[in-house]
């Protein structure tokens, strides 16, 4: 180990599979609720009125521990595959 260099860590790797995680076990809570999981997060994002999220499998406990420029974030970083 080279005591000189500087090593480069990255916190966020684990931040965004956290965000991934949460937002993975919502949409299948919201399905499994019967709910259209587009529309429910969309509206979700949009108000950041947790109504939007299903109680069941702890969906809404869990996404209010995100911030929703962090779902944002996630999303577009998804939908361009970044």
């Amino acid at each position: 180990m080279d005591l000189d260099s500087t090593m480069f860590f990255r916190a966020e790797n684990s931040r965004e599979n956290a965000t991934r995680e949460i937002l993975n076990t919502v949409y299948e809570a919201l399905q499994e609720k019967g709910y259209d999981p587009i529309n429910q997060l969309a509206g979700y994002i949009i108000s950041g009125d947790p109504a939007y999220i299903t109680s069941h499998n702890n969906a809404r406990g869990m996404i209010r521990k995100l911030e929703r420029d962090e779902l944002v974030e996630e999303l577009v970083r998804s939908y361009l595959n970044k």
